[in-house]
């Protein structure tokens, strides 16, 4: 004997009053298509779709040998109940004894209908998709501090020893590359470079002598 059973998460059961005569149970392949010039459409199977589950049945009005169980809810509370069910978008179980069916579920359709000749009777289609929950899987990620950057050694100034026969341009054309860039060695080595006379006036000449430490800035 079958029964067919929603619980909500409450555990609050509708147990319908009676069986619907078939249930269909829908599932359906992911395809993807892809449309190559010289072969054509080409169908790649990407995985299953969620199973669907469609059934249709009646709450009666009272009681009666069809009837699965006695004390049968009233047909309007029990399709309000559905519809309450359907519209807070949350799970609920799908119960069919002596089956294979038990999974949880979202509603996604119903319809009710009245029929002429059979007063308070409220027949129904039910339409179920099988829910399959979302696990959102939180990482954290750590923010590396930027590497400083290594000194150059390069950067560093240098001291050279002036030989005989040296120039300041001959010096600066062999740490530089140039020999216009001599100002620099006469800047960081002036108070070395700048002889005063005997009336104490500065010397415009720039004299090196030969065993003199100049300093090479970077």
């Amino acid at each position: 004997m079958m029964d067919f059973y929603l619980i909500q998460p409450n555990g609050k059961k509708i147990h319908f009053p009676v069986n619907p005569e078939t249930v269909d149970v829908q599932t359906e392949k992911k395809i993807d298509t892809i449309n190559l010039n010289d072969i054509g459409e080409i169908d790649i199977p990407v995985g299953e779709r969620r199973a669907g589950y469609r059934f249709s049945s009646f709450f009666p009005k009272y009681h009666d040998s069809y009837c699965q169980y006695e004390n049968i809810p009233d047909p309007d509370i029990a399709i309000k109940e559905l519809n309450k069910i359907r519209e807070a978008g949350k799970p609920v179980r799908l119960l069919i004894s002596g089956s294979s069916i038990n999974s949880l579920v979202l509603i996604t359709n119903i319809t009710s209908t009245i029929r002429g000749g059979e007063v308070g009777d409220v027949y129904f289609d039910i339409e179920m998709r099988a829910w399959k929950e979302v696990k959102v899987r939180k990482t954290t990620r750590k923010i590396s501090q930027p590497k400083r950057p290594r000194p150059n050694p390069k950067s560093k100034s240098k001291l050279y020893t002036v030989k005989k026969g040296d120039t300041l341009w001959d010096i600066s054309k062999r740490y530089y590359g140039s020999g216009t860039k001599w100002r620099r060695i006469w800047k960081s080595n002036k108070s070395k470079l700048i002889k005063r006379d005997s009336r104490n006036k500065r010397d415009p000449g720039h004299w090196i002598y030969p065993g003199q430490k100049l300093v090479i800035p970077s």
